[in-house]
């Protein structure tokens, strides 16, 4: 269609594949039930190779959260257990699960000796297998007979965040996977009507044939239960997969993405021009390095911000019982990010241009979205730890990648409503998976390397992010924006001394689409993005944000988890595939390769956006229940944010009445100061008066100008000082 795609029309809790479409069987549960149950699974042989040692040290960690114990009371649930089945399903398809089914657990289906948990009921799911570097290809080495494990520590993965999700609602849940399981999991996927057994009696997925991984949660939560499939049931007809019914993925998108060389993403990166800097000035020689504890989250935990920040500080994002769910996969991941390098490197690794090949193909095939791989810039290190200690650089290369944090889930929201602090948790936690793996690897053949996340980085991420070519700086400011995700994701980094070959930054043109589109300033639900022009701040040309007004509202948002509005809203927050409507497919081709048509083309498209309704919430694509998490109970919560978009409101934006409050490098906090070093907004306020064109700071250094002293951070002090 030309404006409208048929997966706006699929109720999310239907997944990719057209499974809807096969016929059932009822009777194929009662054949399965008859089986003789099966002995306990005995211990997997030791991992052989680098890559493998890493899949089983993180399924390893994973496991050790299959189980616990529920919230001390339920949460207020509807009574109808199909709605409780869109919340349960749409929680694994979010974490990108293939297929998820619910069946009841026959006897039989339990281990001969197995603990048994007082559960009725089976969630079993289905992740598909990653897709494949080449016989060529170092990563194809790497990988080595790793492929299922892989895919079975995805499908654990999933499986223990749905249990943790349920147990957080006041109800038993336990996740079984390959390595830990007290059941009997291909059966269950037959029950559930996921998988068909062949003539040999192993199980195939419709549509991936062998290529998947299986886990399953048991619970005690009632749930609407799916019906087994015909084994000899009339199959969907090619034209029908191919151009994809009832809106489901279609053959002819998987075949686009299958077909592409493994190193490459699935968005056509290739296409976008490569420039030697970003599109925005950077002055390297005057970018300050900055510590950790001017970051203003870290300022908020500190109490900079004051009482409420800091009361609200370690939950905002963990209100709601899905993201809390994926809270200790994220922090127990931290303790493996340091670890020792292999004595001896392994050889073979002296090319520069193979081994960037390889590092991408195994970001994808562990699922990143995007990445990219550049030089670290002296500026992107930060100065000083949290404690105050100073970071001395020590890697040479950066691997950036981008994950996603869910189109149609984004779809269904508001930006800043209860599931939107779960989309940055997702990305965390995928993030720091994937960074993790690929680090242990690195390490373990002789090259030292640390992933770089959301909890513990020592990189600023953003200038990597432009560095690396995956996109410009936005409107939004302290943001990237990519041509084909816009700004719906989060970035995690791995550095490295590994040779890399790098890529070049790109320029698709944003510079020119964001100086004439103002959604995003005009949707900010606390009016922290400018409607102004660009300035100079700390050495960078951006739309400079009011971090610190974001920040208040992110940490106190009453009415939802966190706050992703501005991505909501973008009018480059698309999916561009052989799926989606044909003008945003056709403005996305233009807008990459055609930017000679930018003058006219950008008003109209900006335009069009509002008039399609972009930026709506799409009720069919809301899974999720509106819960908060108080006192380790999830509630109902006193509202939720049930915004729309509402361009009426761009008459009233006015440069000249909006206040920005800029913290320049010289009202940072010292680096080691422990105690609350409140913010000084009036301060900040004033700083406007600073601040120069981006005209202006060229001429400046040209004419042989020095660095502004409000580029300097604060110096250290004995951490006993006060804010005066």
């Amino acid at each position: 269609m030309l404006f409208k795609s048929a997966r706006d029309d699929r109720p999310y809790e239907l997944g990719p594949f057209p499974m809807e479409e096969l016929e059932r069987e009822p009777s194929i549960a009662i054949l399965e039930a008859a089986r003789p149950p099966l002995e306990p699974v005995t211990a997997p042989p030791p991992p052989v190779g680098a890559f493998a040692r890493a899949i089983r040290r993180y399924d390893d960690l994973f496991s050790g959260f299959v189980n616990g114990e529920p919230a001390k009371a339920k949460a207020p649930l509807p009574e109808d257990s199909s709605r409780r089945t869109i919340d349960i399903k749409g929680a694994a398809y979010f974490l990108d699960a293939a297929g998820v089914g619910i069946c009841s657990i026959p006897e039989t289906a339990w281990l001969v000796g197995a603990d048994r948990p007082e559960h009725s009921q089976a969630v079993v799911i289905v992740v598909e297998h990653g897709r494949e570097p080449e016989p060529e290809n170092l990563a194809h080495g790497w990988i080595g007979d790793a492929v299922q494990a892989t895919g079975d520590m995805r499908a654990g993965e999933v499986a223990i965040c749905v249990a943790g999700h349920i147990r957080l609602m006041g109800y038993s849940a336990r996740a079984h996977t390959t390595t830990v399981s007290a059941l009997d999991r291909e059966r269950l996927g037959v029950i559930a009507g996921l998988t068909v057994r062949g003539g040999d009696d192993r199980p195939r997925h419709p549509f991936l044939g062998e290529r998947f991984s299986i886990a399953v949660v048991s619970t005690d939560y009632e749930l609407a239960e799916d019906q087994p499939i015909a084994p000899k049931g009339p199959a969907i007809g090619p034209l029908h997969y191919w151009f994809g019914v009832n809106g489901a993925e279609s053959g002819r998108e998987r075949q686009r993405r299958a077909s592409r060389a493994s190193h490459l993403s699935r968005y056509p990166m290739e296409q976008v021009r490569r420039v030697e800097r970003p599109t925005t000035l950077i002055l390297d020689d005057e970018v300050p390095r900055v510590p950790k504890r001017a970051a203003f989250f870290e300022r908020g935990l500190r109490g900079d911000l004051g009482e409420k920040s800091l009361r609200e500080r370690m939950r905002f994002a963990l209100k709601h019982p899905f993201s809390m769910a994926m809270a200790p996969l994220i922090r127990n991941m931290v303790p493996l990010q340091d670890d020792d390098v292999a004595d001896q490197k392994t050889e073979g690794l002296d090319d520069p241009a193979a081994n960037a090949r390889a590092i991408k193909s195994l970001s994808y095939f562990l699922g990143a979205d995007l990445t990219g791989i550049c030089e670290i810039p002296r500026y992107a290190w930060f100065s000083h730890h949290g404690d105050g200690a100073e970071i001395t650089p020590y890697h040479r290369y950066a691997v950036v990648m981008l994950i996603d944090q869910g189109y149609e889930t984004m779809e269904g929201a508001s930006g800043d409503d209860w599931i939107s602090g779960a989309q940055s948790m997702r990305g965390y936690m995928r993030g720091a998976e994937i960074a993790g793996i690929m680090a242990d690897t690195v390490r373990d053949l002789g090259h030292s390397a640390r992933p770089q996340t959301n909890l513990d980085s020592d990189v600023l991420q953003i200038p990597l992010v432009l560095w690396a070519g995956l996109g410009e700086l936005s409107r939004i400011g302290e943001l990237v924006l990519n041509p084909f995700v816009g700004p719906r994701f989060k970035s995690v980094v791995l550095t490295t001394d590994l040779p890399l070959e790098v890529d070049k930054p790109i320029d698709f043109g944003l510079q020119y689409f964001c100086n004439n589109c103002l959604k995003c300033a005009r949707e900010c639900p606390c009016d922290a993005i400018p409607v102004g022009d660009k300035v100079m701040f700390n050495g960078y040309e951006m739309w400079k944000p009011d971090v610190e007004r974001c920040t208040r509202y992110r940490l106190t948002n009453s009415k939802g988890s966190a706050c992703g509005r501005c991505m909501k809203t973008c009018p480059l927050n698309k999916v561009v595939d052989r799926d989606g409507p044909l003008a945003t497919r056709l403005a996305s081709w233009m807008g990459v390769n055609a930017m000679w048509a930018k003058p006219a083309l950008v008003p109209v498209a900006v335009k069009l956006d509002d008039m399609l309704g972009n930026g709506m919430r799409n009720p069919l694509k809301k899974w999720w229940f509106d819960h908060e998490i108080v006192d380790g109970v999830s509630v109902a919560p006193r509202g939720t944010n049930e915004r729309d978009i509402d361009p009426k409101r761009e008459a009233k934006l006015d440069p000249a009445k909006q206040k920005i409050a800029y913290y320049h490098a010289d009202n940072m906090p010292p680096p080691d100061h422990i105690q609350p070093w409140p913010v000084d907004r009036k301060q900040a306020l004033a700083a406007a008066d600073k601040l120069e064109s981006p005209a202006a700071a060229k001429a400046r250094q040209s004419a042989g100008g020095g660095q502004p002293k409000h580029y300097r951070a604060t110096p250290a002090t004995d951490g006993d000082g006060d804010r005066s």
